[in-house]
């Protein structure tokens, strides 16, 4: 027997979760889905609409990891609701995400490249 999460073999008698604590999980990934969309519109701003740098290249540099990052966080975000309502619903720990922590590294560096290529923006003339 298979349930609407995909899991097999859930016994009937697991109790069912609170549902503010499911509508929080659905929030939760709701908010990651506009954040991947928010970077991949920025992604693609970046390197379409941005005047070009001196740096060859430049605008991908910093757009590319941002779309790259929204696909990643559109793909995980599922799995991570999916995990969080088998654990509920199991009665177990929620698993932790490394969406939060991969996110922060990659907008990092992004911003790091980015400021960078503003900085150095015209020292070679």
């Amino acid at each position: 027997m298979t349930d609407a999460l995909g899991s097999q073999g859930e016994r009937d008698d697991d109790p069912e979760p609170d549902v503010r604590f499911s509508y929080a999980n659905e929030r939760t990934f709701l908010a990651w889905i506009r954040t991947s969309l928010g970077l991949l519109t920025a992604g693609l701003a970046i390197t379409q609409l941005l005047p070009p740098f001196d740096f060859p290249g430049g605008r991908r540099l910093i757009g590319l990891p941002l779309i790259a990052l929204g696909v990643v966080i559109a793909l995980f975000s599922f799995q991570n609701w999916q995990a969080n309502e088998r654990a509920m619903r199991a009665g177990r720990e929620l698993p932790k995400s490394m969406l939060p922590r991969i996110a922060a590294i990659v907008v990092s560096v992004v911003a790091v490249i980015g400021l960078l290529l503003v900085i150095f923006e015209g020292s070679s003339k």
